[in-house]
């Protein structure tokens, strides 16, 4: 099944014609067992939900001859009883007395567990209750293949039962079924996977920290990364798990590992990421460097002497510098042919809280689109006190997208544009 209401609807046929369960449900992503449930109980045109057999014909209502002679209707004899559903559509009937008396179906059928699961978040307290009971039965492993149906479940008002069961088990399961569902595709699956190991220990700091560093999901990357470098019995964090972490491409991760530097008594090995591409580095950077005794506005200073090496040294410099002693030498380095040293120099003017509208107006005709964007972030604030002629001039569609897309936003900004300029795409 994928999920789409065609292929769902033909599985509950195939089911309610006769096909055993296993023929139908082979490895099913929970989205499609919600929908096989929902499916089930559509009212049109669904044959497993007559209340007679397809071949009876139905009785016509009663006629007036029929009346006055007391006669309810027709002679014919009264149609027979309908087959009962499979246990699968039976699982989902519409009927919370027809979905009770089918979860006894589920001892003897495991390829019906997921629609258990299902049932444990029924809004029919009987119904409830008696499957969560048949549940907890359920040893420990046979929910892990339900983990993602469980916990895509659990988002529903009744569905926690069904996932402390699930976390219960995989705190008392062998290492090795926990670790498996780390690599899981859901991704509530293997964050909650990952989340059982790390409290349990069954991960070794490097394996966290290389986690952390390849892994794109930013909840998996902090839940690793701190992991990686919690203080423990070592007097400090391991120096490969350090440099694992340091030479990270996700910003939360590097920093995690340069706030780790303080522990493991390397506060000079801060120095370098003064000047890191990523504001929340530099930030922990200067507090390992302060921790150790030093300054970090002086290394600053130096650095923008020349910043072709470093251009993010600007950007530092407004983040600790001084107005009165710093500002200038922002302002000097916005002419800087590097279009790098250009844009942090803008984050820089923003952070030391300097920006002046005049002066960085100029910028939206900047060649560099990168450059452009830092100049219309820094100028939002004060998109109103921009002269409109100067936006709309530049809004024609033979400007650069980058210069459109910045006088769209600052004409925004400031109340003043009614429709997309003409060419804004």
């Amino acid at each position: 099944m994928d999920g789409r209401g065609g292929e769902t609807t033909r599985a509950v046929v195939r089911v309610w014609e006769g096909a055993a369960p296993a023929e139908v449900f082979d490895v099913v992503p929970a989205e499609d067992w919600l929908a096989f449930d929902a499916d089930v109980r559509e009212l049109h045109d669904r044959p497993w939900l007559r209340s007679r057999p397809a071949e009876e014909p139905e009785r016509p209502a009663p006629t007036l001859l029929d009346r006055l002679r007391g006669r309810t209707g027709s002679r014919a004899a009264p149609p027979a009883s309908p087959p009962p559903p499979p246990p699968a559509i039976a699982l989902c009937h519409p009927d919370g007395r027809v979905r009770e008396a089918a979860l006894e179906a589920v001892r003897t059928t495991p390829e019906l567990r997921p629609l258990l699961v299902v049932r444990c978040a029924d809004w029919v307290s009987p119904v409830r209750e008696q499957a969560r009971a048949l549940l907890a039965e359920l040893p420990g492993d046979a929910l892990f293949p339900l983990a993602e149906l469980i916990l895509r479940l659990s988002r529903r008002e009744r569905g926690d039962v069904a996932r402390a069961l699930l976390e219960d088990a995989l705190r008392e399961a062998p290492a090795a079924e926990v670790l498996a569902l780390t690599g899981h595709p859901d991704r509530a699956t293997y964050r909650l996977a990952y989340r059982i190991a790390v409290e349990r220990g069954l991960l070794t700091p490097m394996e966290l920290a290389a986690t952390a560093a390849t892994c794109g999901d930013v909840t998996l990357q902090d839940l690793c990364a701190e992991a990686a470098v919690k203080p423990g019995a070592a007097p400090g964090p391991d120096a490969a798990v350090l440099d694992r972490l340091l030479t990270a491409r996700a910003p939360r991760v590097r920093a995690a590992g340069v706030t780790a530097l303080r522990r493991a008594g390397r506060h000079g090995d801060a120095e370098p990421f003064l000047v890191d591409r990523s504001g929340v580095v530099r930030a922990c950077a200067r507090y390992v460097l302060r921790q150790g005794g030093v300054d970090p506005l002086p290394v600053y200073r130096a650095l923008c002497a020349d910043p072709v090496a470093h251009p993010a040294a600007a950007a530092g410099l407004g983040e600790c510098g001084d107005r009165a002693t710093d500002a200038g030498t922002l302002w000097a380095l916005l002419g800087h042919p590097r279009p790098s040293v250009r844009v942090h120099t803008i984050s820089g003017l923003r952070a030391l809280d300097v920006v002046e509208r005049e002066r960085l107006t100029p910028l939206l005709d900047d060649p560099s689109p990168a450059v452009v964007r830092a100049a219309t972030r820094a100028l939002l604030p004060d998109a109103a006190g921009i002269p409109e002629h100067l936006l709309r001039e530049r809004s024609t569609p033979e400007r650069p997208r980058a210069v459109r897309v910045a006088v769209h936003r600052l004409l925004r900004a400031a109340g003043l544009q009614r429709r997309p300029a003409p060419g804004y795409r």
